[in-house]
């Protein structure tokens, strides 16, 4: 099946501060109501952007501060206990953790009481992404394995990490230009793949010795 050329982009993220902040965790649910996806995106999934050679589990900024910052620790283990990367939408995961305060508000009334002090509330912050054309474009499977192998991660993380939350469905970009292609097998097993468990050089890897072994 012919197909178009798949074009290969990268990204660059810019943080920028948006003026809003939270002493207490009244003051924290209010303001995730309203803030945009870019802010619920940067402090539940930035360690993946800035520690593109490691695998550790992402960090959650919110638990963070509400365990080293309010002091409420039960709750910060609720929240560092949400499966992240299991998310295909902002939304739901902006949802989640709501739901996730408000429960915690309801059993624990006094919770309502803490406080940060001066000068260590929670800041928001959102993430700001610029996508960029690199100039590659594959015909074929052949073309496509020599560019995979050279590309930067930054160009690897927008068609893999960012895609699964563009695409919402769990997807990557590559997965969608084989099936374009009539590659079904080839794109079931690069969907299949879990990127969060493994560094970028090892994933990059991986797709490499998926695209020798076909038939």
């Amino acid at each position: 099946m012919t197909a178009a050329p798949f074009r290969f982009f990268t990204r660059f993220n810019l943080t920028e501060l948006t003026g809003l902040k939270a002493a207490d965790l009244d003051q924290l649910l209010q303001l995730l109501t309203e803030v945009p996806g870019a802010c619920i995106y940067h402090h539940t999934h930035r360690f993946l952007q800035q520690h593109q050679y490691l695998s550790p589990e992402p960090p959650n900024d919110f638990a963070y501060w509400i365990t080293q910052i309010l002091g409420e620790r039960e709750l910060g283990e609720r929240l560092a206990s949400i499966d992240i990367v299991s998310f295909v939408r902002i939304r739901d995961l902006r949802n989640e953790i709501i739901r996730t305060i408000r429960d915690y508000l309801e059993e624990y009334p006094k919770a309502h009481a803490r406080f940060s002090s001066p000068g260590e509330e929670f800041y928001f912050m959102k993430s700001v992404s610029f996508v960029l054309p690199t100039g590659y474009a594959a015909k074929d499977l052949r073309e496509f394995r020599a560019i995979l192998s050279r590309i930067t991660f930054d160009s690897l993380y927008f068609h893999v990490f960012e895609a699964r939350l563009r695409l919402e469905n769990g997807s990557n970009d590559f997965s969608v230009w084989f099936e374009s292609m009539g590659e079904t097998k080839l794109a079931g097993a690069f969907t299949r793949l879990d990127p969060y468990t493994s560094t970028m050089e090892q994933l990059r890897g991986t797709m490499l010795k998926i695209l020798d072994n076909q038939d």
